[in-house]
Formats: C-alpha cells, sequence, structure tokens
C-alpha cells in the first residue's frame, strides 16, 4: 500500500498559534491536590508543588494553562481561593460531588505557573453568579492598587497584578447539566454585557464565549449562532469542546473521528463567517479549542462518587483514565486536525494535565509519570510550531459512520522558518499494511533527516505505569531516506511518527 503526498514550501495554511499547545487543569479529582500541589511530597518545593511534576510540564513547553474550570468554575466563589489558607473555608462541589478545600487557589497557581513557564487562562463563573462578580475577580487579578480590589490583592502578598490576557466568560453554558444552564438568547446578551464591562477596564483583553460542548448537543450549531449574534464585536474567541471515545472497540471507527473534529471545526467556522457578514464586521473571532481528549476509560469507575455514594470526599481519584497505544494513534489525529486547521483554532487545552484524563499520572507520595499521550503532544508541542503546510495527501482510506474515505495516512507538515526545520506528523490507520509514504518536497531541495520517533506496541491496550513507566515510549526511528527531493518512509501499522528534516 502506498500514500503520496506533496509538500510545497509556497502552500501554507496559516501561521501555528503556540497557543494551540495550552492545557487545562480543574479543580476535579486529584488534578491539583496530590497532582500539581503535595505539601508532604518528597519533592515538594517551598509553596507546596510537587518538582517532579513541574518537571514533566516543563518539558512540554506549555504556552498557557486554563483554569480552574470546567464545570468546577459555575458554582465557583474566586474569594474562596485567596487569604491566609486557614481562614480559607471548605466548600461542596456540586459538579463533581466532592469537597473543595481551597488550599490551592489564584496566586498559588500563579506563582506555579510562572514556575513552568506557562500563562494562565481563567475562567469566570457565569453559572451561579454574574457581571459584577465577574469584574470584581479581572479587577483583583490585573487591577492597580490604590483601588479596593487590587489593594486587597496586596494585602494578600501580590502588589503587582498578575497580568492575565486570557479570561473565559463561563463554560459549557449550553449543557443542561452545568449549574446556572442557560438558553442561547440567555447567555449570548449576559456574555456581551460582561464583555463590555471588562473592555471597559481593559480593552485589550482576549475573551472567550463558550460554543457548544460538543457537535452532537441538539443546540449545536444553532447557539453559535445566536451567541456570536449577541456578542461578536465584544468577544474574541468562541470555545468547542469535545472528547472522544472507543466504548465498542472499534479501532477503525474510533481513529475516524477525528473527520468529525474536522467537521465540527469547518461549520463552526462557517458560522462565525456568517454572523460576520451579517454584521458587517471587520473583526475575525477565532476558535478556543479548549477542552479535547480521550475519556471514557474511567467512566465505570466514576459512577460511584458521581452518584454521590460516597458522600462529598476531597480529591478522590476521578476521571483517571489509563491511556493505552491506540489512544496515541487518537491523540495524534487529532493534534494534526489542529495543524491543518490553524487558520482558525488559535487555542486549544488538552484535558487535562494531571491525572485527571491528563498524559502525566501521579501516586500520592509516590511517582509521577507519562502517559501514552504525553508524547505525540510533547511532538507536536516542541516541533509543531511555525507554518502549517497545505499537503496534497493521496491516500487509501475507508469508509466510516462518521465520514467516508477517511485516509489510512494521516499526515500535517509544518515548516519553521526561524529554525530551518520541516516536520511531519504521521499516523498510520491501517491495522496490517505497512504504507509506503512518498512524499515530495518541493521547495525543500537541500532537506536532510535529522530525526526520527516512531511510535508502535504489540498490542493496542499496552499501557504505562508506576511500575513500567517507559512501556510504550518513542524509539528512533530508521525505516525513511531523503533523495531526489523526496522524502520516503514506511509506516508500519498502527503507528505514530514524528518526521523532522532541515529544510533552511
Amino acid at each position: 500500500m502506498r500514500a503520496k503526498v506533496t509538500a510545497h514550501r509556497g502552500y501554507r495554511i496559516a501561521t501555528i498559534d503556540d497557543r494551540v499547545y495550552g492545557a487545562f487543569l480543574e479543580h476535579l479529582g486529584r488534578a491539583i491536590y496530590s497532582g500539581i500541589y503535595e505539601p508532604d511530597h518528597p519533592t515538594a518545593d517551598a509553596d507546596g508543588m510537587r518538582g517532579d511534576v513541574a518537571e514533566l510540564v516543563k518539558a512540554l513547553r506549555i504556552p498557557l494553562i486554563r483554569y480552574p474550570g470546567g464545570n468546577f468554575v459555575s458554582a465557583y466563589n474566586w474569594e474562596d481561593g485567596v487569604g491566609p489558607r486557614d481562614r480559607r473555608p471548605t466548600r461542596l462541589d456540586l459538579a463533581w460531588h466532592t469537597s473543595e478545600s481551597n488550599a490551592v487557589g489564584v496566586h498559588e497557581f500563579a506563582d506555579w505557573c510562572a514556575s513552568v513557564g506557562s500563562e494562565m487562562m481563567l475562567a469566570i463563573n457565569l453559572g451561579s453568579r454574574g457581571l459584577d462578580e465577574a469584574r470584581n475577580f479581572v479587577e483583583y487579578v490585573n487591577g492597580p492598587t490604590g483601588s479596593y480590589w487590587g489593594d486587597l490583592r496586596k494585602q494578600n502578598g501580590r502588589a503587582e497584578p498578575f497580568g492575565v490576557r486570557h479570561w473565559c466568560l463561563g463554560n459549557e453554558m449550553d449543557g443542561p447539566w452545568q449549574v446556572g444552564h442557560k438558553t442561547a438568547q440567555e447567555y449570548g446578551r449576559l456574555a456581551n454585557e460582561v464583555a463590555k464591562t471588562l473592555r471597559a477596564f481593559d480593552p485589550s483583553l482576549k475573551l472567550v464565549v463558550c460554543g457548544s460542548s460538543h457537535s452532537d448537543m441538539a443546540t449545536y450549531p444553532d447557539w453559535e449562532r445566536v451567541v456570536l449574534e449577541h456578542c461578536y464585536d465584544a468577544v474574541d474567541y468562541i470555545s468547542l469542546h469535545m472528547y472522544f471515545a472507543n466504548r465498542e472497540k472499534n479501532t477503525a471507527e474510533f481513529l475516524a473521528l477525528s473527520a468529525k473534529l474536522d467537521a465540527y471545526i469547518a461549520t463552526v467556522a462557517a458560522t462565525i463567517e456568517f454572523v460576520r457578514a451579517q454584521k458587517r464586521s471587520k473583526k475575525r473571532v477565532a476558535i478556543s479549542f479548549d477542552e479535547w481528549n480521550v475519556w471514557y476509560h474511567s467512566n465505570a469507575q466514576d459512577k460511584e462518587i458521581l452518584g454521590g455514594a460516597k458522600g462529598w470526599p476531597h480529591a478522590p481519584p476521578l476521571l483517571e483514565d489509563v491511556y493505552n497505544f491506540e489512544d496515541v494513534l487518537q491523540v495524534g489525529c487529532i493534534l494534526n486536525t489542529f495543524i491543518r486547521r490553524a487558520d482558525v483554532v488559535r487555542i486549544a487545552c488538552i484535558a487535562q494535565l494531571v491525572n485527571v484524563i491528563a498524559p502525566i499520572m501521579t501516586e500520592p507520595k509516590g511517582a509521577a509519570w507519562r502517559q501514552t499521550i504525553f508524547y505525540p503532544y510533547y511532538f507536536a508541542s516542541l516541533f509543531g510550531r511555525g507554518a502549517a503546510l497545505r499537503l496534497a495527501v493521496d491516500s487509501p482510506g475507508y469508509d466510516s459512520k462518521v465520514a467516508d474515505n477517511v485516509p489510512y495516512v494521516d499526515i500535517a507538515g509544518v515548516h519553521d522558518e526561524a529554525s530551518g526545520a520541516l516536520t511531519f506528523f504521521v499516523v498510520n490507520r491501517h491495522a496490517s499494511e505497512t504504507i509506503d509514504l512518498d512524499v515530495a518536497l518541493d521547495g525543500f531541495a537541500a532537506a536532510k533527516i535529522v530525526d526520527i520517533q516512531a511510535m508502535t506496541a504489540d498490542s493496542l491496550e499496552a499501557v504505562n505505569s508506576a511500575q513500567a513507566p517507559n512501556a510504550v515510549a518513542p524509539k528512533k526511528g530508521a525505516n525513511a531516506t531523503v533523495a531526489g527531493g523526496r522524502l520516503q518512509a514506511k509506516l508500519a501499522p498502527y503507528s505514530y511518527q514524528m518526521i523532522r528534516l532541515s529544510a533552511a
């Protein structure tokens, strides 16, 4: 089986926004407590943050991290997480049926983000709260001293404003499960008024309005149209969320879901353009895909806690998916889709970062390790920066429930002018066939191979664990050559590869 690709130096989609490699941390399960924060851990720093986790996070070069939710934020009072810890209240979290100690709040999270080289992207509660609380939160975080909220921040240990640029106006407000769920009309009007008010404080803020929780919502895509008709010129991004599952144990259908993702992005992009034309606006709203990942492995084991049978435990194990090799292929396809839609997807956040549906796992007082999906995220974040190339792909494919002729070869190409690097991220979706990949390198005559990292496994069910942290890991690849302006590589069945060339 053979797949042909043309990569032309001059055919570009867009410059990839570094923020596409963002992440998400919610006060949910062990994401915060025994995830990033564990004062009794052997590697904990003076602030109680785990050093082993911080090192793994730093390696990912994450530009921004969304916080504190998620469903959690829709009943969260940000004031509970500031001031002396011994005076912070414990609250019941209605979203995940747990208790929240508030030992970590915006100050602690800001310091942690600075330590790992990431910006904060803060979400505002527009479920149980409204405009005035939103304004107060933004003024507390970013306002000058000499004002009430700025002086309170100084009293709590931080005189200088945090300077947070990115703000999410609520979370999944289209979802009936959400505390304070609203119709599109109700939410669109509220979001517009909040955005106007925040812009009166600082017109340079980057504001994200809630789009659909997933593309199977009954209100999709009309939700996007109605919401944007209310607030198009007051916001910068519309958020989308999507999770991927293989409950039927059908790998072909599972790996075709990135085609559904692509259609989702295309539909919302078209809706954005419709509203822009309707309003005769010069502004171009973009997509913030600020929750995405594989999520289904842990569903059964979470039912007891989420159903209330365990009371209100603090930081119990929740949503702790153990990722397998099949998920490597899916995450590779998702990231490739974001690269290919760099024209409209400007922010994306893997959900989440530690323990909760995450690339990093920990044991309390014990080890931290990379889950299988860490690696495609790592390679894309490090080497998927630059211009997304518009590749011409001729690959055999297969028909699925969500799309026809899904190509067996899923590929994205990135050219970084600054470093002179040309990188391809390639997934072979075929179960049994090695595919001969032939890439014409037009305008890259001097290209030569710098690195190949390949991931395969004897079983799609192979996983990493504290006992075997490197059971699934990339290995140096060798089945590729460059000659006569062509890259040729052999793609093993069910495989992921990162192929990096020098192409100055």
